[in-house]
């Protein structure tokens, strides 16, 4: 069949599928009004909203190696072939994205290797905002855990242990990297300490931060990441929305990419509250 006509079918197809869903949409709507979609399966289990907690990615966005992370490439556009597809070029390390225990480790789970049961994660927040606003080399420490489960109650097993240290709101400027004239990069991390108590002491299986690194940003020897990522746990980076979730309480869904083989990769993160 020659080109012209296999386009041609598509766009016959397009049309059609949208003069059906034109026809359907009223009966759609009525169905979601009878069955109370609100109160929908996914929520059925306490929950009330689901909070988006993944940044919009782009080429300006900030990467660790300060390289653009993401490009795209239009292949096809609607006007002239009755379809839009773009070709993308991505930094497995982009955006809100999995750390995979590869990434720091010989032989670790690739990304497509975590259980599938991890990817779905009691949240932990704990809050370190206020001493990451009075210095941007500011850690999560063992005291920071303590004083949470004091407050919160036991990590749960399998849980998510974010720190909230306020650096999303600083991801389209400068300070997020914190780079100085030397190249060296300032922002808040996990303390080695504080990753090797969870792991001694607690059943979580990830960690999450809202900066470009588990590690803080001058650490020259990631400490963090080789202590963590080579135990199985993997980690998740640039994490958005901290705020607007509870301490405790929530449920994070983590769509971590399967790609075979990779180190991680950018992911959209979904908590339910």
């Amino acid at each position: 069949m020659c080109d012209t006509c296999v386009m041609n079918r598509v766009k016959e197809r397009m049309l059609s599928r949208r003069e059906f869903f034109s026809a359907s949409a009223g009966g759609a709507a009525a169905l979601a009004a009878g069955s109370g979609m609100a109160g929908s399966a996914a929520l059925a289990a306490g929950h009330s909203r689901v909070q988006d907690m993944t940044h919009t990615v782009d080429p300006a966005f900030p990467t660790y190696f300060g390289q653009p992370g993401i490009s795209a490439e239009r292949k096809f556009g609607f006007a002239e072939n009755g379809f839009n597809l773009f070709v993308l070029t991505v930094n497995e390390h982009t955006g809100t994205h999995i750390d995979a225990p590869l990434h720091f480790s010989a032989d670790g789970n690739s990304v497509d290797e975590i259980p599938v049961e991890n990817l779905v994660a009691p949240l932990c927040v704990i809050d370190i905002r206020e001493k990451a606003a009075m210095n941007a080399d500011a850690q999560l420490t063992p005291d920071d855990i303590r004083a949470w489960i004091a407050a919160n109650g036991e990590i749960p097993d399998g849980a998510c242990v974010a720190m909230n240290s306020g650096w999303a709101e600083h991801v389209n400027s400068a300070r997020f990297r914190g780079e100085d004239a030397d190249g060296v990069q300032h922002y808040p991390g996990f303390h080695v300490e504080a990753a090797q108590m969870l792991m001694e002491e607690t059943g979580a299986a990830s960690l999450a931060v809202d900066t470009l690194s588990l590690d803080y940003g001058k650490s020259a020897d990631f400490a963090t990441h080789y202590a963590w990522l080579p135990s199985g746990r993997f980690g998740i980076e640039n994490i958005a929305n901290l705020d607007k979730v509870p301490p405790a309480g929530a449920t994070l869904v983590i769509g971590a990419p399967k790609h075979r083989g990779g180190s991680g990769g950018p992911a959209r993160v979904i908590a339910l509250i």
